[in-house]
């Protein structure tokens, strides 16, 4: 069992509906000892991959991503979920349905921020149903780079964006992939890896 399973069973609470509650340390407030670790690990396990952004999607991976971009010493891009006033018409643009949410999102990165050429290594909180990663995936491509990896801290192993992803022959790590939950009991099966 690694550092971030353990923090997960030590912390967690499952919700009704196949919901891991791990907003005490991950995605609201945020424990920076855990994102260290999480962006250490991520580093470890993409080495000797050449990054010069590293991608993720508002809001809860901005912390990781800014701590792993910080190790390669490169750019922390991340994907804005909605149009602001002082947003151009000059971006790259896709969808994602959000699991958590329940909705569609138009997610865009404005396009002097990922250029042609870029080596990207993609990292987000939570891996469901891939929605969020393939639209990463998507931008990345509109701008002509290449995903050098994708990094998730927790993968739902039951929902299949992990087998959908690493069909398509992207180099994908989670740190942490639930097989299972079950409310009535709160507990978390994790797959070994």
């Amino acid at each position: 069992m690694n550092f971030l399973e353990e923090k997960i069973l030590a912390d967690c609470r499952v919700h009704e509906g196949n919901v891991l509650k791990v907003d005490n340390f991950l995605n609201h407030q945020i424990d920076i000892d855990i994102m260290r670790q999480i962006a250490h690990e991520f580093k470890r396990r993409f080495k000797g991959k050449q990054v010069t952004k590293v991608l993720t999607i508002e809001a809860s991976g901005i912390a990781i991503a800014t701590l792993l971009a910080d190790m390669y010493d490169v750019p922390v891009v991340f994907a804005k979920k909605g149009a602001t006033v002082n947003c151009t018409d000059d971006k790259y643009m896709a969808q994602a349905y959000s699991f958590t949410h329940k909705k569609m999102n138009n997610v865009f990165v404005s396009r002097p921020y990922l250029t042609k050429d870029e080596k990207v290594l993609i990292v987000d909180d939570f891996l469901a149903d891939g929605e969020a990663s393939m639209a990463l995936i998507d931008i990345v491509h509109q701008a002509g780079g290449e995903v050098v990896g994708i990094g998730i801290a927790i993968e739902k192993g039951q929902q299949g964006g992990g087998k959908r992803l690493r069909d398509a022959g992207y180099h994908l790590e989670s740190l942490a992939i639930v097989e299972s939950m079950d409310y009535d009991t709160q507990t978390v099966i994790f797959r070994q890896q």
